[in-house]
């Protein structure tokens, strides 16, 4: 085992000791607060660039929908559904899945490149697992007048509107979630790392912002959407089903790409649309 080796084993050692120690960790409250704070986290920085937006242009030349504003009643709807659904849906099957599923704490962190290969696959069989989910609820109208239509009421995504959705949405997605590494029998810290970045990936899509730094700009390929990518299908509703990755909407020619995003936000194409 080389040097970087070592030290990376060492550093995911110190920080699952230290996790370890919490007794929060074993608790049935851990996994909605864990939820809550890790979503929250990552949408304040967004939250903080929708109040700049319309003062500042250096922030308004990165907005995807410059034209569109996040309004104080947007943000506090969006707040109250992501709280109502926590409190009542998540914390209470996150008790039952406590006591179905307890919490396990092996002393070994696991090795970084088993983190980054378990991490990878959990994303990739999400984001299969979401495109056919997604798709099916787009072409069949009732599944989407009656589950999916609420994500849809803001044609301009914004970091909170990630979760602005019903119960039966917010649930089937937690459960893909939850399955995943249970399926790879992935270690604890493992799963929580797959958890943070799964959520940041998500918010990052809903955020409505086009950064130089953008995750998709360090992808090579066009493998992955991004931003823009989820914008457009809240856009056109019939194109880009993926969450992340654009492979599958390559293959059933559901795919439109930066070009035709574009081309399609100019003014008169949106009031034809």
């Amino acid at each position: 085992m080389s040097n970087s080796d070592n030290t990376e084993r060492l550093l995911l050692q110190i920080l699952w000791d230290c996790l370890r120690e919490q007794s929060l960790l074993g608790s049935p409250f851990f996994p909605v607060l864990f939820s809550l704070t890790v979503h929250l986290s990552c949408c304040l920085p967004y939250i903080c660039l929708d109040m700049l937006c319309p003062r500042l242009s250096v922030v308004r030349r990165f907005k995807i929908q410059p034209q569109s504003t996040v309004t104080w009643v947007m943000t506090w709807r969006c707040l109250r559904k992501i709280l109502y659904n926590h409190v009542c849906y998540i914390f209470p099957l996150s008790v039952v899945y406590w006591y179905w599923r307890p919490v396990v704490s092996p002393p070994l962190a696991p090795a970084m490149l088993s983190v980054v290969k378990d991490v990878v696959a959990c994303l990739l069989l999400f984001d299969m697992q979401y495109f056919f989910w997604h798709l099916l609820h787009h072409k069949v109208s009732w599944l989407y007048y009656f589950f999916h239509k609420e994500h849809h009421l803001y044609t301009a995504t914004f970091s909170l509107a990630t979760e602005n959705t019903g119960v039966w949405e917010m649930l089937s997605l937690s459960f893909f979630t939850t399955l995943n590494p249970a399926l790879l029998d992935c270690h604890p810290l493992t799963e929580m790392l797959f958890f943070i970045t799964n959520m940041y990936l998500s918010v990052e899509a809903h955020s409505g912002y086009e950064f130089p730094w953008s995750p998709h700009k360090l992808v090579p390929f066009s493998l992955y959407g991004g931003a823009q990518h989820h914008d457009f299908h809240h856009l056109k509703f019939k194109v880009n089903y993926a969450p992340y990755f654009t492979h599958w909407d390559r293959l059933f020619g559901t795919l439109q790409g930066a070009g035709t995003q574009n081309k399609s936000r100019n003014p008169e194409t949106l009031k034809r649309l």
